[in-house]
């Protein structure tokens, strides 16, 4: 129970896939034609193996719904929590009575048994009583049906047992409302992977047209005999650097797809398209952990379950009182017409001494108690820093964002000047190609800088969650 309130206290932030546009560096002469031949054959068996998968538009909210209602994660939880319920309906014991039948079918000669059964069955005679009878008796038969009850008085220790049960059952709860909170956070991450995995193919396709582009001049230009075959075969290299790129790309949409698929428990193997969807950030009043959020409240109750299973611990010292009762019949046949009898009674006990065993399970319990009152205030401590380091990841997102919108507009910029200038002969083949790799990895880092202030914002969501 603790170490489950512990790790969804600690659900640790989910890190961005380190997936980056690679360079188009510049390759020395001499390698060119073997990395050639080697890239075009990966991404020929690469295009060859990949197979055509479903396609199909998926909201947001349509997502976390699926995840909400089908998650196994969440439907572990839930059966914790059904388990939790089932014991404390076990306490109901402690006021209801116990009732037992039974039908016990005995054949004995042991003299003392044999009389017994004579006096129970109401059938003692004053021949029974010769002492030859009573010492050597012969096989004697007896049936007995008796109802057995016992009801519960006064048992304090069950008593708060029985609260402890009741406590537990607010732990789970609470769990599983945290496990459902932390499959939406990890839906709405894998969503924004998505996103990004689209606009990751987007830029690799953009560059893969403005390499191919370039290929088409410079090749037009090698025929005319205006450029050298080194220039040709840088182009060449960069074309099936981005043909990989582009391919990467899509692979990356079907893994995060399949992601998005576990995290709803629905089938693999679709492409799901994303819907636009804006993640507004909301302004967190304080940098402290809510005393509301669900893991911390399973904290606060599992703390309370201690208290009441230490109380009755220490309640188990008192005198108990309970009574009971108990009706039966014997025969000497199976008629079940033969003489009955009841007794019932009140039991008062009293366990005076247990060689410190009560004693030793109260100082346990309370030690547990210290422990998991020591992970709580960690975890309030951690949920504050963690809360503070979240609100600076959004600004310096946000910073960078401005930054990157700014830098892909002067990379831009700069790569159209090229190349009307490289049409017109003026600049060489490698400053269009490292102009062009610069446009590509400006939008990247745009893209990757958006992921990072939407993660941030739905992790800070998470952690602010009351």
């Amino acid at each position: 129970m603790r170490d489950k309130c512990h790790q969804l206290a600690n659900w640790g932030y989910l890190h961005l896939l380190n997936l980056k546009l690679q360079p188009m560096t510049l390759l020395g002469r001499h390698k060119l034609n073997i990395i050639l031949l080697i890239l075009a054959f990966a991404s020929s068996v690469t295009l060859r193996a990949q197979t055509r998968a479903e396609v199909r538009g998926i909201s947001l909210d349509e997502a976390i719904q699926l995840a909400l209602k089908n998650n196994k994660q969440i439907a572990i939880a839930q059966v914790d929590e059904s388990i939790a319920k089932s014991q404390f309906g076990q306490t109901n014991a402690i006021f209801l009575p116990q009732v037992n039948l039974s039908h016990t079918a005995y054949s004995t000669n042991n003299p003392l048994n044999v009389f017994g059964f004579k006096l129970q069955q109401a059938t003692v005679q004053q021949a029974d009583f010769n002492p030859s009878l009573l010492n050597n008796p012969t096989a004697y038969s007896n049936y007995t049906s008796q109802v057995n009850i016992q009801q519960p008085l006064i048992n304090l220790d069950l008593l708060y047992s029985r609260k402890a049960a009741k406590q537990q059952t607010i732990v789970y709860n609470n769990q599983t409302k945290r496990t459902a909170e932390a499959i939406k956070m990890q839906v709405v991450q894998a969503y924004l992977y998505l996103e990004f995995s689209y606009q990751y193919k987007q830029v690799t396709t953009e560059a893969l047209n403005t390499v191919t582009a370039i290929y088409k001049l410079t090749n037009d230009r090698f025929n005319q005999g205006l450029m050298q075959k080194s220039d040709l075969l840088n182009v060449e290299v960069q074309v099936k650097l981005a043909e990989v790129q582009h391919q990467q790309a899509s692979s990356q949409i079907e893994n995060v797809s399949d992601q998005l698929s576990v995290l709803m428990n629905t089938p693999k193997g679709i492409v799901f398209k994303v819907m636009p969807y804006t993640l507004s950030q909301q302004k967190a009043s304080s940098d402290s952990v809510s005393l509301g959020r669900s893991d911390i409240r399973a904290m606060a109750a599992a703390l309370t379950t201690y208290d009441f299973a230490i109380k009755g611990t220490k309640m188990a010292w008192l005198p108990k009182l309970n009574a009971f009762g108990n009706y039966q019949l014997n025969d000497k046949s199976m008629s079940f017409s033969g003489a009955s009898s009841y007794m019932a009674g009140i039991q008062f006990s009293w366990d005076i001494f247990k060689g410190n065993q009560i004693k030793s399970k109260a100082t346990t319990q309370k030690f547990e108690k210290q422990k998991v009152q020591e992970q709580l205030n960690s975890q309030l401590e951690n949920g504050t820093a963690e809360i503070r380091k979240t609100k600076r990841t959004i600004e310096d997102a946000t910073y960078k964002i401005k930054q990157q919108k700014l830098a892909v507009s002067q990379a831009e910029e700069a790569l159209r000047i090229l190349q009307n200038r490289y049409t017109q002969g003026l600049v060489s083949t490698n400053d269009i190609l490292m102009s062009q790799t610069q446009v590509s990895q400006q939008k990247l880092l745009l893209a990757q800088a958006t992921l990072e202030q939407n993660s941030a914002i739905n992790y800070l969501d998470f952690l602010t969650s009351k």
